[in-house]
């Protein structure tokens, strides 16, 4: 049986990566100040939104996840007639309608896809798996890791599907924001009050940044540091404890809304890298895709890995 797989575009994982594995990615079209960009993860693309520099506009910027007409069509026109079962993988549903808009389009692609299998002959039926990552950006990594490793070794859709949600729970994504009145800005522009004038005008003045978790659906400060620089020292040092304690996965994912340079320059990615090397630990590494660096600010960091339950401390 051959199997594909299908991410949503906030999944922060390489390009490299996505080719080698032959992931098809499901676009999301982001609008800022009338100008459109097409986040299907492609480099230049991120390049280009990087360079056009639109720092604090883009926090009143429009996302569009694709339709339930989009994925029944790129289904339909990419994947029914080339794969037997297709694993899609997509950010938590607790803060994306892409999962649910998924489940809705599968009922239209396995009503319509055997004309298409038959015209190009393959036999049988489709099937599609839909797995929530519980998780965002970086935090999504290790799960689509994990899934092309069980692809390739030849696993069947139960063992993938099931291997996919284990891992999804254990997952952990951490972010730490640059500009916290930036993030607080695009919060209430989606109606999330989470992030207060009072917290966010403390954090500037006395320049505090939080570290942020999502684990299960679930999003939440964990901890807080003083400047950016020292929150990564603290984020990489956790993130190397965790390496070193024994990783679920043996993938770590790092995506930064940025030149990935100025990233690998912080205090503790040296460190970080040497931590992997030692365990035998893959570091995926890619710029933040266009929708992570809208929703939380351009120069962010998040950090994806997957692992026991514990109580991190900052």
């Amino acid at each position: 049986m051959r199997i594909g797989m299908a991410i949503d575009a906030a999944c922060d994982v390489p390009q490299g990566f996505i080719e080698d594995n032959g992931i098809t990615v499901m676009p999301i079209k982001v609008n800022v100040n009338g100008e459109s960009f097409l986040d299907d993860r492609a480099p230049a693309e991120i390049a280009r939104f990087i360079a056009r520099k639109l720092g604090d506009r883009s926090h009143a910027a429009d996302t569009e996840p694709a339709t339930a007409e989009d994925v029944q069509q790129l289904f339909l026109e990419r994947m029914v007639g080339e794969y037997d079962c297709v694993v899609c993988l997509t950010i938590m549903a607790t803060r994306s309608p892409i999962h649910d808009t998924v489940i809705r389009a599968s009922f239209a692609i396995l009503k319509n896809y055997r004309p298409i299998r038959e015209a190009a002959g393959r036999s049988g039926p489709f099937l599609m798996r839909v797995v929530d990552s519980r998780n965002i950006f970086a935090g999504a990594g290790p799960m689509v890791a994990e899934t092309a490793r069980m692809i390739r070794e030849g696993r069947s859709p139960a063992e993938v599907r099931e291997r996919a949600a284990r891992v999804a729970d254990a997952s952990y994504g951490y972010l730490l924001p640059r500009d916290l009145n930036y993030l607080r800005s695009r919060a209430r522009s989606k109606g999330d009050r989470s992030v207060s004038l009072f917290t966010s005008m403390l954090g500037t003045a006395l320049d505090i940044k939080p570290i942020l978790r999502a684990h299960r659906g679930e999003t939440g400060p964990v901890g807080k540091v003083r400047g950016f620089e020292q929150g990564a020292q603290s984020l990489f040092d956790y993130a190397a404890r965790r390496v070193q304690a024994g990783l679920l996965v043996p993938s770590l994912s790092l995506s930064y809304g940025g030149d990935l340079d100025v990233m690998r320059d912080l205090p503790g990615y040296a460190a970080l890298v040497r931590a992997c090397a030692d365990a035998g630990v893959e570091m995926l590494e890619t710029p933040m895709g266009i929708t992570g660096m809208v929703n939380v600010g351009e120069g962010a960091l998040t950090v994806g890995l997957a692992c026991e339950d514990h109580t991190a401390s900052f």
